[in-house]
């Protein structure tokens, strides 16, 4: 379930539709919020970035553990350990992937909350931002 993000343009680029002494006139306030919309943007841009990351690595112990139950039971298997392999139990490795599984699993749905609430802060920013500029901007001159 992919979903995509519409992210607002940058604190310059938006002072820019505005005119070139638009920053002027501005309200502080304003920029604060343009400030802070950019940052909520970051924010959401890192947590999209850590998310694909996570979904990687739960890619790749779904993909081992698969692995693991097409072995039979007597196979030797190897964990990497660092710099090294190191022998262990079938059962032991299949234990040691299922607890990073869930690990990541739970790491996913708390990444998502977070991009979900960041999304909503963005939103609202937004809104507030075009509240404010809406009739001074581009679409009024």
């Amino acid at each position: 379930m992919k979903k995509n993000f519409n992210y607002c343009k940058t604190h310059q680029d938006l002072l820019l539709d505005y005119g070139d002494n638009m920053s002027s006139e501005v309200p502080p306030q304003v920029q604060n919020q343009i400030a802070q919309l950019q940052q909520v943007q970051q924010q959401l841009q890192a947590m999209v970035s850590q998310k694909a990351q996570v979904e990687m690595i739960l890619r790749d112990v779904e993909e081992a553990l698969n692995e693991l139950e097409s072995l039979p039971d007597d196979s030797v298997v190897y964990k990497g350990v660092g710099e090294i392999l190191v022998k262990t139990k079938k059962e032991m490795a299949k234990e040691e992937l299922e607890e990073k599984k869930e690990t990541f699993q739970v790491r996913l749905k708390s990444l998502d909350k977070q991009i979900e609430r960041l999304q909503t802060r963005f939103k609202q920013l937004q809104e507030q931002i075009r509240n404010v500029l809406g009739p001074m901007g581009p679409q009024a001159q």
